[in-house]
Formats: structure tokens, C-alpha cells, sequence
């Protein structure tokens, strides 16, 4: 088949490595969002997608919106039989989605009906779901509710980033992505609609909803560090100002059981009070500073002075 790919960031890769790599069919164009400053200099730069089709001499479309005249009048020029999805990052037209023949076949990374929406990984990881997955299915303009043509599973390790587990899914994602265009061109694959029950919905998760309430229990604290990991970044405040917080562990049994966000820092430790148990801190980043271990910081900031004054995280 015919190919015009969409996808926007990194985990995007994979799947269109793969279907470049692909001997059945033919990537003869990318859609993706418009360059974006990024980085520690605020620079323009493409996509990931951008870079590497224009690496590979794939035409790149970059539509400010995808209801835009000149993209769908380009895109009917093309012909695509069909537009494999992952991570775009941008609502499709009814207009663009009656282009392809074969229509535009998303691949989501979550077993749905669960975690429809934009952050499935990250509410994988939050609500401490024991197994997740990926799922082809074809758009529809509902939120990720067409008819599914397969999947595959991933269980959630217990101390799983949603980077790390996302990494996981971007990789399996990609073979099923291609298995699923192989039997959609040969005839072997049907779509089934999917399940009326189990749905939920993953809204995009703010930097506000990643600040860290230490009155709540250990396990949600770790859920939540974890799930913000890379981003947006679990964060709390020390003094006044925002600290970004890494995965944290129960901390070991001890005498001390400091209040919820209460910090006691060690030689080689540093411990916070939960609604539960303590955590230990692993790495931390204060603002406008380069990430560091927790107790580097805690030296550095001389956490309770020179008498020892009890100090807490807000």
C-alpha cells in the first residue's frame, strides 16, 4: 500500500522505521506538527518525524491544522491507500480521515477501551494498573473509538517510569502497527468494534496536577513521581520555590517517622514523610539547577541549618 505516515515525537520512531523498513509497502509521505522550539535554547526545530523522513527523502507535510485546504487538497494529490497514525498530536478532520481508501489505522498505547485520551501511559502507571498494552484500531470521530484490529500486552513493572514504559510500548507498538497494515492489504484482518464496558479516559496530565501532596499515602507518591516521569515532572516546593522530584522507594525501617513532607536528611539519605511510610528521595532537580542526587542537594542547601531544624517540602 500506499503510505502517508502521522506522527509527531520520539516514540513515534520505531513504527516509522519499521514501515520504511516494510518490503509490502510503500511510505510516500509524513504528516506531522509544525517545527517547535525545544531544548535548553528555545530553538526552532522539526519533529523527530520531520528528521527522519527528510533523512530517508519522504515528502514531510506540516499543516498548522489538518482541516487546512492546501493539506487536504496535497494529500488528495498523494492517494494514499492508507495513513497509519501514532502520537500525531492533532485532531482529524472528517474530510482527511474520507481521503485513504483503507482509512487511518492509530496505534494507541493502551489495551482499549481503557485510558482513551491523550496521557494512556502515564495513567497506566498512576492508577497502578498490573498489566497495559498497544492497540490498532481504525479513527473514527469519537476519541478513540473505532473498531480495533489488534493489540499487544506489556506488564507494568513495579518500578516503571512512563518513559520507561512507554519506550517498552513505542518498540512492540511498531511490529503490531506493521503486522496490522500487512493483514488490512491482504484481506486476513477485519476490524471488531470494541467493548461498551471498561472505558476510561486518560486526560493530559498539567504540571499543576504533578505537584507531590506528601499527606498522601507512600504508594500514591511513588505512582505519581513515577507517572510524571519525564514529564510533565513531579515537583513540590522547598523554601519557597519548585523542586522537581525523581522515583522515590519506601524507605528502609527506621526509628524516625518524620511527618507528611517533613525531610530528614542523612549522610547518603535523604527521607520524607508520607500519609503512610517515608520515601527516600533518589535524584532531584531544583529550579534553574542541573539534576542531582537527593543528598548532593540536601549538603548543598544545608537542609535544617546548623541546629538541626526540623524542615519540610509545601
Amino acid at each position: 500500500m500506499r503510505l502517508v505516515f502521522a506522527g509527531t515525537p520520539d516514540t513515534t520512531l520505531p513504527s516509522l522505521r519499521a514501515l520504511l523498513d516494510s518490503p509490502r509497502h510503500e511510505v510516500v509521505a509524513v504528516v506531522t506538527r509544525p517545527d517547535a522550539r525545544s531544548g535548553r535554547g528555545r530553538h526552532v526545530h522539526p519533529s523527530p518525524v520531520a528528521q527522519l523522513a527528510e533523512e530517508s527523502g519522504i515528502e514531510v507535510l506540516k499543516p498548522a491544522k489538518a482541516a487546512d485546504p492546501e493539506f487536504l487538497d496535497r494529500l488528495r494529490a498523494i492517494n494514499p491507500d492508507c495513513c497509519p497514525v501514532v502520537a500525531y498530536g492533532a485532531l482529524l478532520p472528517q474530510a482527511a480521515l474520507d481521503i485513504p481508501p483503507f482509512g487511518w489505522i492509530n496505534l494507541h498505547f493502551s489495551l482499549l477501551p481503557a485510558w482513551r485520551g491523550a496521557a494512556p501511559v502515564q495513567h497506566a502507571v498512576l492508577h497502578g494498573d498490573e498489566i497495559t498494552g498497544a492497540t490498532t484500531f481504525r479513527i473514527v470521530k469519537e476519541l478513540d473509538a473505532g473498531p480495533v484490529f489488534g493489540c499487544v500486552t506489556e506488564p507494568v513493572r513495579p518500578d516503571d517510569t512512563s518513559g520507561a514504559l512507554l519506550a517498552r510500548l513505542a518498540e512492540s507498538g511498531a511490529g503490531l502497527l506493521a503486522a496490522t497494515l500487512d493483514g488490512v492489504e491482504d484481506g486476513t484482518l477485519e476490524a471488531r468494534p470494541q467493548q461498551a464496558d471498561g472505558v476510561s479516559v486518560a486526560r493530559k496530565i498539567e504540571v499543576e496536577d504533578a505537584r507531590v501532596a506528601w499527606a498522601a499515602p507512600a504508594m500514591r507518591v511513588d505512582r505519581l513521581v513515577r507517572a510524571c516521569t519525564p514529564a510533565p515532572g513531579a515537583w513540590t516546593e522547598f523554601r519557597g520555590r519548585r523542586i522537581k522530584i525523581g522515583p522515590v522507594r519506601l524507605a528502609p525501617e527506621a526509628s524516625a517517622s518524620p511527618a507528611p513532607g517533613e525531610i530528614i536528611a542523612a549522610k547518603n539519605t535523604v527521607i520524607v514523610g508520607t500519609g503512610t511510610h517515608p520515601v527516600e528521595l533518589g535524584e532531584v532537580q531544583p529550579q534553574g539547577k542541573r539534576a542531582m542526587t537527593a543528598a548532593e542537594w540536601a549538603r548543598g542547601v544545608r537542609v535544617g541549618g546548623a541546629h538541626g531544624d526540623s524542615e519540610r517540602f509545601e
